[in-house]
């Protein structure tokens, strides 16, 4: 590729990240932190900082071995920089969502040429799941931000036959590195998404005699250098941490753990749900290079465009299997398996181009029906649901359903007059708004999944020197939001294993004690779910005052409540 060509390239790289920073960027600071794993990074992070210890995590000032630090890393740095606000906490993982569309477009280019790219940038930023991670503090847009540039630099390695040119050799290098920081991120799940993709691939290529080819010692140098020091240090430091880390939290979490538990579709529900509407034209994408009947378009099939499909497939297949075997999963682990699905999608899209008018109208017609009959069924399940969920996100909901349902029918209309062009833009519009009712429903839904407004009622009480604790549950963002350790009581949830820990021991508290500290001389906020509130008023004396409730969360005093808590209607 000439420098002209490489020039016109990056402008289109940074096209698509623009555009996916308008996309993410605004409204990062606006929802309060969600429960429990935006609570729990953020705090992280802020410890960090707290204690200039970024070796051993800890969460409400426990030993926290779960996940690896690179993302708590990114987050203190964020926090240093801007501040404590939702806005720094959300940072990072918006930018690695960004540079994650980036790299599909690079991926999509290279595979299938300038309009592919763009357009599976367009589906990937547009995929309701990625844009709704994007806005969120967890660690998973790193993660598939990392395993997408690992197999995209495989693949461009893959692209030279024999491995053996030094550009080859460079890919594999900057995928070992790519696949360094994943593992950082997330741990060995990186590795294995990774290696199980690549050698699947080389496999079905008929390909596998050219593993030998591949600079092996300077890609393990490389992601040794990376990995090594800090699971060194942190072992070296703490000695449990290595049979917790690779036994507990992977291998036996990964085999027999029962949180989050969803049957087997659980996955391919999230993964059909968080990339539509884009999911509707993978057929497309996969019929031209397969040569399959109409769809194909008439053009010859290209072997390189078959390879491309294989290695996609492989690369969605593998993710979306490997999460889906054991019994506990959450819908953001398919996040490293929406980059293919949105760069066959763009493909599929950019193909519509070469139809005539007639061809053109079936998939249209059929894209306007589809959305409409999954709008209707999402209205009728949404009214159905009104008592549990409330008018506010129902209403929210409506709106996204309508949205994209009027978007299918202009891009229908719009189509039929002979601009494929426009019939996208309609559709991305659908989905930008559709999007953004989403949004509205995050903050909405707040009362339900976040107390950061109880936080802010209880600080002044904390500020006085009184205790805080929590009764069966650690509420993962109040440490952030009050800058003060969270007592558990009666607690068996995951920081139970620090419980033994030197820095742990102040953060935990057994039920039978909890009456003796509430009686004593120091004043203390406990925070209860309101199911609970009944059991506590007979063990605890002086009575609880109510002082702030949120959701289904109540702040208990054992002081008389301020005027002040004459505002909150709690019972």
């Amino acid at each position: 590729m000439g420098r002209n060509g490489m020039g016109a390239r990056w402008r289109r790289l940074a096209i698509c990240g623009l555009i996916a920073g308008v996309l993410y960027l605004p409204a990062l600071g606006s929802p309060a932190l969600w429960e429990p794993d935006e609570g729990r990074y953020a705090e992280i992070a802020r410890e960090m900082l707290r204690s200039a210890d970024y070796i051993t995590p800890r969460d409400d000032w426990v030993r926290y071995f779960e996940k690896p630090p690179l993302m708590y890393w990114a987050t203190a740095v964020s926090i240093r920089a801007l501040g404590e606000n939702e806005f720094a906490l959300r940072l990072p993982p918006a930018l690695f969502s960004v540079g994650e569309v980036v790299v599909t477009c690079a991926i999509a280019d290279q595979m299938f040429g300038v309009g592919a790219g763009m357009l599976a940038a367009l589906a990937l930023a547009l995929s309701p799941l990625v844009w709704g991670f994007a806005m969120f503090l967890t660690l998973d847009p790193a993660l598939a931000f990392f395993i997408t540039a690992a197999l995209g630099s495989f693949w461009a390695a893959a692209a030279i036959p024999g491995f053996r040119s030094r550009a080859a050799r460079r890919w594999l290098i900057a995928a070992a590195a790519m696949i360094a920081l994943g593992t950082l991120t997330k741990g060995p799940v990186a590795l294995v998404i990774f290696g199980g993709v690549a050698l699947i691939f080389m496999l079905i290529e008929n390909r596998l005699r050219e593993l030998a080819a591949i600079p092996w010692f300077e890609c393990i140098l490389v992601y040794a250098a990376i990995v090594v020091p800090w699971f060194a240090a942190v072992a070296a430091l703490n000695p449990e941490f290595l049979g917790y880390f690779f036994l507990h939290e992977h291998l036996q979490r990964y085999l027999a753990n029962t949180e989050h538990g969803w049957g087997p579709w659980f996955l391919f529900a999230v993964a059909a749900a968080g990339s539509w509407p884009w999911l509707y034209f993978v057929p497309l994408g996969i019929a031209r290079p397969l040569g399959i009947g109409r769809l194909s378009g008439g053009r010859a099939r290209d072997a390189r465009e078959s390879s491309a499909i294989r290695f996609l497939s492989i690369w969605f297949l593998f993710v979306l299997i490997f999460f889906s075997i054991p019994r506990s999963k959450l819908g953001t682990y398919i996040l490293p398996a929406m980059p293919p699905l949105a760069i066959v999608a763009g493909y599929g899209l950019s193909t519509l181009a070469e139809l005539d008018r007639e061809r053109l109208r079936r998939p249209l017609r059929w894209f306007a029906i589809v959305n409409v009959i999954v709008a209707a069924a999402c209205i009728v399940a949404l009214a159905i649901a009104r008592a549990a969920l409330g008018g506010a996100l129902v209403l929210d909901g409506i709106l996204a359903a309508g949205c994209l349902a009027l978007g299918a029918a202009a891009a229908f209309a719009i189509g039929m007059r002979g601009s494929v062009r426009g019939a996208i833009a309609a559709i991305a519009i659908a989905v930008g708004l559709a999007s953004a009712a989403g949004i509205k429903a995050r903050i909405d839904a707040q009362p339900l999944v976040s107390y950061r407004e109880l936080a802010r009622a209880i600080r002044p009480a904390l500020e006085s020197g009184c205790v805080l604790a929590s009764y069966g549950h650690l509420e993962q963002s109040l440490p952030f939001y009050t800058h003060t350790r969270e007592v558990m009581v009666d607690y068996l949830g995951e920081l139970g294993a620090g419980r033994a820990s030197p820095d742990g021991a102040k953060s935990f508290m057994d039920k039978a004690d909890l009456p003796g500290v509430w009686g004593g001389s120091s004043c203390v906020v406990l925070v209860a779910n309101r199911h609970d509130y009944d059991a506590l008023a007979q063990i605890l004396r002086p009575a609880p005052a109510i002082i702030a409730c949120e959701g289904k969360k109540l702040a208990l005093y054992n002081r008389p409540a301020p005027g002040a808590a004459a505002q909150y209607d709690c019972r």
